[in-house]
Parts: C-alpha cells; sequence; structure tokens
C-alpha cells in the first residue's frame, strides 16, 4: 500500500524502514504532525500512519476520506485522538499496537518514582557542579509503603510485579479485575481506598470520558498528604490546575509526569532556544519535587521495533482481506 508516516522522526523511520524490509509498502515519511492544517499531505494514498498527538477528528477524518484513504494506522496503544465514530461513517478501519513492550512503560514508571525519592536529578546536578553536600536529598525506604495501580492492564501488572518486588502492598483499580494481580497479592479497591490509604499513585488506565481528569481537586483532597502521583499513561487523566494546588498546598509530596493533557505542542520537538509559551507547563517547572519527561517510557529498542513490525503488519493484514485483528470499533 502507499502510506502517508506523520509524525515521522528519524528514529521512527529508522525502525519502520527495517521492519518494511518483509512488507514492502510504499512509505512517504512527514515530521510534520497530521491535522486540519496538514491534512492535504495525504492526497494520493491509501492509509496514514500515525502517533499519539496527531489529530484525527472528524473534519480531518472526512478530508482523509476524500482524499481517497481506507486505513488509519496507529503507531501506538491509545486512540484517544481519533473520532472513532467519524472513521465508521466515512468505512475507514482503525488499528493500533496494543502491546509492544508494558516491561518499558513499567520500568520507566518506576525510574520516575526511584528519582523523584532518591532526588537523582538534583543530586546528579550538584556533583556535576562539585557540591557534595547531602542537606535536601533526604529520601525514603519504599519497601513497605502501600502502592496504588489505577489500570491493571498490561502495564500495570507489570508494575505490579515490580513494586511487589519492592515488598509493597498493593492496591489497584480497575473495571476488569487481573487474576495475574490478584495472584501476587493485589487487592482491588474502590478509588477513594486508594486515593486515602496509597503513599504512591500511579496511572496506567486509558483516557476516556469517564477517565478524563480522573486526578481532580476532589481526589487530591482524599491523598495522604504528601503522597507521590506517577503518571505515564496519558496527561488529561490529571488536571494539571488542581495538580499544581496539590503541590503548592503540600498535599502531592511528589509528582512523576512522562504525559501532559496538553503536550501536543512541546514534547517530541526541540524547543530549547524558545520561549515556552504554555504557561501551566512552565509552573511545573518551578518545583524542585517534580519530575517530567518527554513521553519517553516507550522509547526503548526493543518497543520500537515491536511498534514498527506490528504496525505494518495491521496494514498487510488489511491490503489482503480487508480486515484488520487490531482494528479498532467506535
Amino acid at each position: 500500500m502507499k502510506i502517508a508516516v506523520f509524525s515521522a522522526k528519524p528514529y521512527d523511520r529508522q525502525f519502520i524502514e527495517k521492519a518494511n524490509e518483509e512488507h514492502q509498502h510504499e512509505l512517504t515519511f512527514f515530521e510534520t504532525r497530521l491535522s486540519a492544517a496538514t491534512v492535504a499531505l495525504a492526497d494520493g494514498f491509501q492509509a496514514v500512519c500515525v502517533f499519539v498527538n496527531d489529530q484525527l477528528d472528524s473534519a480531518v477524518i472526512k478530508s482523509l476520506s476524500e482524499s481517497g484513504i481506507t486505513m488509519i494506522a496507529l503507531r501506538c496503544a491509545g486512540y484517544n485522538n481519533v473520532d472513532l465514530k467519524a472513521a465508521q461513517a466515512h468505512g475507514i478501519l482503525v488499528a493500533r499496537v496494543p502491546a509492544y513492550s508494558p516491561y518499558a512503560v513499567a520500568e520507566h514508571t518506576v525510574a520516575l518514582m526511584l528519582t523523584l525519592n532518591r532526588q537523582i536529578h538534583r543530586a546528579n546536578n550538584r556533583v556535576r557542579e562539585g557540591n557534595f553536600a547531602l542537606d535536601g536529598l533526604l529520601g525514603f525506604d519504599i519497601h513497605g509503603l502501600t502502592v496504588g495501580i489505577i489500570g491493571t492492564g498490561k502495564i500495570g501488572i507489570e508494575v505490579a510485579k515490580i513494586m511487589h518486588g519492592f515488598g509493597c502492598p498493593l492496591l489497584g483499580f480497575d473495571v476488569s479485575p487481573n487474576v495475574e494481580a490478584e495472584e501476587i497479592g493485589l487487592k482491588y479497591v474502590k478509588l477513594e481506598e486508594i486515593y486515602s490509604q496509597a503513599d504512591i499513585i500511579t496511572l496506567h488506565c486509558p483516557l476516556t470520558p469517564q477517565t478524563h481528569h480522573l486526578i481532580n481537586l476532589q481526589a487530591i483532597k482524599t491523598m495522604k498528604t504528601g503522597a507521590m502521583l506517577i503518571n505515564t499513561s496519558r496527561g488529561a487523566l490529571i488536571d494539571t490546575t488542581a495538580v499544581i494546588d496539590g503541590l503548592k498546598s503540600g498535599k502531592i509530596g511528589y509528582l512523576g509526569l512522562d504525559v501532559y493533557e496538553e503536550e501536543g505542542d512541546l514534547f517530541f520537538e526541540d524547543l530549547s532556544n524558545l520561549v515556552l509559551q504554555d504557561d501551566v507547563f512552565a509552573r511545573l517547572l518551578t518545583f524542585p519535587n517534580v519530575v517530567i519527561t518527554g513521553h519517553q517510557a516507550f522509547f526503548t529498542r526493543n518497543a520500537l521495533e515491536k511498534i514498527a513490525h506490528t504496525t505494518l503488519a495491521n496494514i498487510t493484514e488489511f491490503e489482503k482481506s480487508g480486515k484488520c485483528s487490531n482494528q479498532i470499533t467506535a
């Protein structure tokens, strides 16, 4: 098939081209994001291959349909950026990569916990400046702390396994409880119990209308004072303004983010020579107990290989059968 690949960074191209040696699709790479302003670039193609911050609302999908696009191939598991009903109405199949490397995201999640606790980011800067003082770097034992895991799917269960290895009691919330999680001792409770009992809360659920701003003023009010909050899932699970208030009051003692609800204009780009225009994000950067990474939790060699192979296999399956085992319906 003739495919327009959007949001294609050099590393994307490297892994996709390697995987395409088996599939032999005709690929054209665009570093720009797919949006209403760039959708014309899809003219003349049969499919578009997109990532987490590409914008596929009803207007963009209508334009894609008019351009002859018959498939949207996502290089990710989440699909909150796609209007599935519009795609279905226009006869465009949408497929995703349901699992690539849950270990990558789970390990990054725990890396954020450890960095925040032992203040590795601050300690590294001090040592580089010749400052070996320990004042202000005091951490705590994670062993024995209660960890609340919201979302116990493929990633959440791997986080549970790691934290079980740390010797942490585990609480979980999921609309579909995971037997494997229960077997390692995780106890399923209501969200309110996670908020009130967990020392560390980590988010691993999809972004849906029901989970939008799951962490809000009321949730934060219920949390233990000084709780650690980690989000490596989707940015809009957190009401950022409410979290800033929680940081200022001390209710949230530590915040680790790999995602941000307005990340589309920031992440995956080099803005080091520019003044940030997002005042909310800039405010987050002023807190010493906040660590933010730019949506890199997935970013391992293993994950990129799996994403590329699965994405192209989805396209090949659709080309041959008109269907795809990883397709998503509204």
